[in-house]
């Protein structure tokens, strides 16, 4: 699968959030395509990235409840009414589409009767209806707040669920959660040599045992149930 994630922020370089987003994002197979950092927006060019993805993500902070404009400029000049439907067109047609979104206030904030009284989810409508129109598949936003008061632990948390949601298979299914993981590792003790972990094979082999194992489980419960239904 082919992750394109196109971020805007006008001071990126400044912004610690995006720098530790960007730190995971390389550990990943992905595209990291910053809009304000675009010498010119090439539309034919940005049109076909587009098309040669399998997830699109729409990375930003949450400015005045909108994006930062320079994602808006991007979006005017890019997704034209005839790249979008227009002429039955559905270039974007079956892809997945996300955001990550980042804010400095807390969530419980985000909810009607709270201090923002209004959902982040009803916030990134607009991008939603975009990518409806264009017959994509909608995934759950992934919210970020406040990242400047996270822990370390919080931290790797947040590396390793943002890491997922670019990659991972949806559902976010307990198995696809395992298989994820177990790819993850699998990847990672290629770069390891006998002294670095030498045990990592044997790890590999039982996670992947466990998770035939919770498998056979499923299955063996879904005839039980087909039992008690007859």
């Amino acid at each position: 699968m082919k992750t394109l994630v196109v971020v805007s922020h006008p001071e990126i370089n400044n912004s610690q959030t995006q720098q530790f987003l960007l730190q995971g994002a390389k550990l990943q197979d992905v595209i990291w395509h910053h809009v304000e950092g675009l010498s010119e927006i090439d539309v034919d060019k940005e049109q076909k990235l587009l098309m040669s993805a399998d997830r699109i993500i729409f990375q930003f902070p949450l400015y005045w409840y909108a994006a930062p404009s320079g994602l808006k400029n991007w979006e005017d000049k890019v997704l034209t009414r005839n790249f979008i439907y227009g002429d039955d067109n559905e270039n974007l047609g079956d892809k997945e589409f996300g955001i990550v979104v980042s804010t400095g206030m807390p969530l419980k904030d985000f909810q009607r009767g709270g201090t923002e009284n209004i959902t982040i989810d009803e916030i990134m409508a607009p991008y939603h209806a975009i990518a409806d129109r264009a017959k994509m598949k909608i995934l759950p936003t992934f919210k970020i707040p406040q990242f400047q008061y996270m822990d370390e632990s919080k931290q790797m948390q947040l590396l390793i669920d943002y890491q997922r949601y670019l990659t991972q298979a949806y559902p976010d299914s307990l198995s696809n959660r395992q298989a994820w993981f177990e790819q993850e590792f699998a990847d990672r003790i290629k770069n390891f040599d006998d002294t670095d972990c030498t045990h990592c094979d044997a790890i590999l082999n039982t996670f992947a045992q466990r998770r035939e194992d919770i498998t056979q489980l499923k299955s063996t419960i879904n005839l039980i149930k087909q039992g008690e239904d007859e």
